[in-house]
């Protein structure tokens, strides 16, 4: 599975992107990607990902550290015990402090990918 859980948006408020279905990769490792491509000044971006088995209960599976820089982030999502997920989406949340400017604006995307895990054995003689 590849997928844009947010495809790359500039905003100014706080929001949550389309729910993705999981399909294959339901109860697997996921490898999330922020990349932030602008950010204002003396802001921060805090990013969720949030999961639901129905389409209508959400619950949060795991957040990004916040973030006040441009760049490109990692983060593993394992679902191998949250089986029952079976859609997942992103949300966000943009705090502002200090003078000046008092808009916020960021520019993000967020791509998940399913991830290739091998599990050991015993050598065969």
């Amino acid at each position: 599975m590849e997928v844009m859980l947010v495809p790359e948006t500039v905003t100014r408020e706080d929001g949550a992107g389309a729910e993705v279905a999981l399909g294959s990769s339901q109860g697997s490792p996921l490898v999330l990607t922020l990349g932030i491509t602008m950010i204002t000044e003396q802001q921060s971006l805090d990013v969720s990902i949030r999961g639901s088995s129905d389409h209508l209960h959400w619950r949060q599976l795991t957040t990004f550290p916040q973030k006040y820089y441009c760049g490109t982030y990692l983060l593993l999502l394992d679902l191998t015990q949250d089986w029952d997920v079976r859609y997942v989406r992103a949300q966000w949340r943009m705090s502002r402090w200090g003078v000046g400017e008092c808009d916020t604006q960021s520019g993000f995307y967020i791509f998940a990918e399913s991830m290739n895990v091998r599990r050991a054995g015993a050598a065969s003689a």
